[in-house]
């Protein structure tokens, strides 16, 4: 019997299925929508999912928790500032998994992860705009 098996092992050791979470979580964050295998997404999303439950309460043991599994201090302060106020009032059900075609070389199963609500962008400033026009002209 397989008792126990709470996880998708990913054909990895410990160690390397533990980085390659750590860098997808963080992708995840700083664009807010990436690309993968569905196999991969899944126990990404679990990871995610668990994150912005826990960033929701802003105080330092949660940020020094998360600090332990994302590699970027900028993704960390993002996740506490944009990212968790968004989802204050939800329970759950932050990320979903978009289905999309095979990959070409091995068939894979592939799937977009990304967050339900999206963090609106800066708009540019006028300044900047006038120096777009006058690069195109």
């Amino acid at each position: 019997m397989k008792h126990k098996i709470g996880f998708n092992a990913l054909s990895r050791n410990n160690a390397e299925r533990k980085a390659l979470k750590r860098n997808m979580v963080t992708s995840l964050f700083r664009f807010e929508r990436i690309e993968t295998t569905k196999a991969k997404a899944k126990e990404v999303q679990r990871l995610a999912e668990k994150m912005i439950t826990r960033a929701k309460v802003d105080n330092v043991h949660n940020r020094r928790l998360t600090s332990a599994i994302l590699f970027d201090e900028a993704v960390v302060n993002k996740l506490f500032t944009e990212i968790a106020p968004l989802y204050a009032d939800v329970n759950g059900g932050y990320t979903r998994i978009i289905k999309t075609q095979n990959r070409l070389g091995d068939a894979a199963e592939m799937a977009i992860l990304e967050l339900t609500k999206k963090t609106e962008k800066p708009e540019k400033k006028a300044k900047d705009k006038k120096k777009e026009d006058k690069k195109e002209n």
